[in-house]
């Protein structure tokens, strides 16, 4: 039962943020497709704002690895109390709620910076760092969970 819910915690940091980081990504790209055709030039600038948002999918993922190699499913011992699965359940929610709703939220930033960069592409780098202020959100998820994760034993 311990493992259980381990591996649940494990799913749903990666299934999370997955989902957002993918939200995001696609509402980034959508914006940026329609610069693209119009000017092919700006495809490099265009696509920092596109990959923004994908950094969450892979903080949760970078967590649920963490998880399976302290439960043993890629090494290391399996918890054997339900308070150990129940622990690293807990420590994989921040970054699969905080990834799901960051990476959704840096998407629009991203697609609003997309206008920027083909109105003005000498101004990409305030597009990024607005971008870059949601990010600091999910860090600090990431950070969380990943300090939650180091610290069970």
């Amino acid at each position: 039962m311990s493992l259980f819910f381990a591996l649940l915690g494990a799913a749903i940091a990666v299934a999370f943020a997955g989902i957002g980081s993918a939200k995001g990504v696609g509402v980034a790209s959508e914006s940026a497709t329609g610069i693209v055709v119009d000017d092919p030039s700006k495809f490099g600038k265009l696509l920092v704002l596109q990959l923004l948002p994908g950094t969450q999918g892979l903080y949760g993922f970078i967590v649920a690895v963490m998880v399976l190699l302290n439960t043993g499913i890629l090494g290391g011992n399996a918890p054997t109390d339900i308070m150990t699965g129940l622990l690293y359940f807990a420590a994989c929610l921040p970054i699969a709620i905080g990834g799901l709703f960051s990476a959704m939220a840096q998407g629009r930033v991203c697609s609003s910076g997309v206008n920027i960069i083909a109105k003005k592409p000498s101004e990409s780098s305030k597009a990024i760092v607005s971008a870059s202020l949601v990010e600091l959100y999910a860090l600090l998820a990431f950070i969380v969970s990943f300090l939650m994760v180091i610290n069970i034993k």
